[in-house]
């Protein structure tokens, strides 16, 4: 079982996320992280997804993908070489000498402190998933307030692209 990042260029209209959404609930397949948005053509939205599965199982929720009438094209991500990001912010508890700490681990991990009061410090950090994990492992669950994660995004290296 792999995990795998699927990017899919659809068409941008009402419905179209609920049925690919429906597709994976259907067929029993879990959504791990979901991304969209609109692109540079605003009747298309790009669709990021990833999920886990053996490669028969990842090529079976891609033919499905295809057979949608919303889909334009689509890509597993995984299958060459690619660069993926995720936002997050966090609320952290932060008062003392802790506040100086938090401080300086925002700093290591190139994150930003973006609002604070006198209790607590939301820093704004960018990376892969492993960044963001190795964060909240460092600063520690217990002082963890609130974690918001956009999900991942993608895109493939080099002149390789997901467009019409």
């Amino acid at each position: 079982m792999m995990r795998h990042i699927i990017a899919v260029l659809m068409e941008n209209e009402s419905g179209a996320l609920s049925r690919v959404v429906g597709l994976f609930s259907q067929r029993n397949f879990n959504i791990e992280t979901l991304n969209v948005a609109p692109t540079e053509d605003p009747t298309l939205s790009r669709l990021t997804v990833t999920t886990i599965g053996s490669d028969q199982v990842i090529e079976q929720i891609t033919k499905q993908l295809n057979k949608l009438i919303e889909v334009v094209k689509l890509v597993d991500l995984t299958e060459g070489d690619h660069i993926t990001r995720e936002l997050m912010l966090v609320k952290i508890k932060a008062m003392g000498q802790r506040r100086e700490e938090v401080k300086r681990l925002v700093d290591i991990f190139r994150g930003q402190i973006i609002d604070l009061t006198n209790r607590t410090y939301t820093v704004q950090m960018v990376g892969d998933q492993q960044k963001l994990d190795a964060f909240i492992e460092i600063v520690g669950e217990a002082y963890v307030m609130e974690v918001v994660r956009s999900g991942v995004c993608g895109i493939a290296r080099s002149d390789k692209t997901l467009s019409i």
